[in-house]
C-alpha cells in the first residue's frame, strides 16, 4: 500500500471503551504528578523530580549512578538533570564526582545529608502514594495494573 493510499484511509478511532480508557489515563498521567509533587514540596521540600532521582540514587550500590543513567531512567534530558543535581548538590543531598571505570563520565552521589533527608521524606510520600493508589484498588487490580503499566512500557522502550 503507497503512503498516498494509506493516508486517504479513514483512520482507525478509538473504540468507546478504549476512548474512555485513554481519557481516565491522560487525566492520571496529569494529576498524579502534580498532586505528588504539592505533596513533596510541602512536606520534603522537594520537587517530584528531584524526589525521583533521589529515590533512584538509594537504591543503588554505594548510592551512586552515572548522571547519563539517571537522566534516562528519570526521564529528564541530561542538561535538566544536571541544573537539578547542581540544586540537590548546593543542599548537600548530592556530590558528584569522575566515574573510575570511566573518566568521560560523572557520577551522582547521594550523601549522608541525603540519605537522611529521604529517611524522613519516604513515609510521607509512601503515604501518599498508598492513599491515592493502593487503597482503592484490590490485589488482583494492583496485579492488573502493573501487568498493564509493564506492557505499555515495554512500547515505549
Amino acid at each position: 500500500m503507497s503512503t498516498v493510499e494509506q493516508h486517504s484511509q479513514e483512520p482507525q478511532w478509538l473504540t468507546v471503551p478504549q476512548l474512555r480508557a485513554w481519557r481516565e489515563l491522560t487525566f492520571l498521567m496529569g494529576q498524579l504528578p502534580t498532586v505528588l509533587d504539592a505533596q513533596l514540596k510541602r512536606d520534603a521540600g522537594l520537587s517530584y523530580l528531584e524526589y525521583y532521582v533521589m529515590a533512584g540514587l538509594t537504591e543503588q550500590p554505594n548510592h551512586e549512578m552515572r548522571l547519563s543513567d539517571l537522566a534516562s531512567r528519570s526521564s529528564a534530558e541530561l542538561s535538566r538533570l544536571s541544573h537539578l543535581i547542581s540544586r540537590l548538590e548546593r543542599r548537600g543531598f548530592v556530590r558528584r564526582m569522575t566515574d573510575g571505570d570511566d573518566r568521560r563520565f560523572t557520577r551522582a552521589v547521594m550523601t549522608e545529608a541525603g540519605l537522611a533527608h529521604m529517611a524522613e521524606a519516604a513515609p510521607a510520600h509512601v503515604e501518599e502514594v498508598r492513599g491515592l493508589v493502593f487503597d482503592v484498588l484490590d490485589d488482583s487490580e494492583v496485579e492488573v495494573l502493573r501487568s498493564c503499566v509493564e506492557k505499555i512500557n515495554k512500547q515505549l522502550r
